[in-house]
């Protein structure tokens, strides 16, 4: 258990969701492609606000297997790097 001295903060960062690893989530921030890519992608759910958990990768690394809205979705690399979203880091600090 963290002593009375250390304080745990939460901070936020966006990056590409073709960064994320299995295991991570994040919240879409933004989507930063246009046209039928763009459509398709808000059609399967991936708008800002929501949810996304990275399960797994292919063997070879592409595509990408995520969870959106309880549904599973297979992305490009390519594509997801054109996703943003917001990850939550703890930090932790012992203060005086």
């Amino acid at each position: 258990m963290p002593s009375e001295d250390t304080v745990a903060a939460t901070t936020t960062r966006q990056v590409p969701l073709s960064t994320l690893t299995p295991g991570q989530k994040g919240v879409i921030t933004a989507i930063r492609t246009g046209g039928p890519l763009r459509r398709r992608l808000l059609d399967m759910g991936l708008v800002r606000g929501e949810v996304v958990y990275v399960e797994r990768v292919a063997p070879l690394g592409d595509p990408v297997e995520y969870t959106v809205k309880g549904s599973h979705l297979s992305l490009r690399r390519k594509d997801a790097a054109d996703i943003i979203v917001e990850i939550a880091e703890a930090e932790h600090s012992d203060e005086p």
